[in-house]
């Protein structure tokens, strides 16, 4: 079965590596769910979305949050670069709620604090 080589990185630290049988990313386009074989793309990550990568060992699926950022595909390898990420494990779901709430209190116009905090409660799994 052919899989993936993927990455998922901050500049922090390496989140997650290893093989994947799909991953699915935001752009700031749309939705795109990438497969062994996939044409070469360079995207720009939506601020405040999630990331789900399937492992190819048939492991739960690994969700993160992630800031701004981009992906790269070429020749079944997948970079996903991030200025935040927060897997699924690491999230204080208390956090994120509070996150949320004070972010819709604000009434700002910028919407980025709330999707980031709504993009960390649904990696946890927490329906927003």
């Amino acid at each position: 079965m052919a899989t993936l080589k993927v990455g998922l990185v901050s500049p922090e630290r390496e989140v997650w590596s290893g093989e994947a049988k799909m991953v699915v990313a935001q752009t700031i386009e749309g939705s795109l769910g990438i497969l062994p074989g996939h044409a070469p793309v360079l995207g720009v990550l939506l601020d405040g979305s999630v990331v789900k990568i399937e492992p190819a060992d048939g492991g739960a699926p690994v969700l993160a949050a992630v800031g701004s950022g981009f992906f790269s595909v070429a020749a079944d390898e997948v970079s996903v670069l991030a200025e935040q990420v927060e897997r699924d494990e690491e999230i204080d779901v208390d956090d994120a709620k509070r996150a949320l709430d004070e972010a819709l209190s604000a009434e700002a116009e910028d919407a980025t604090p709330e999707r980031r905090a709504r993009a960390r409660l649904r990696a946890a799994g927490v329906e927003v």
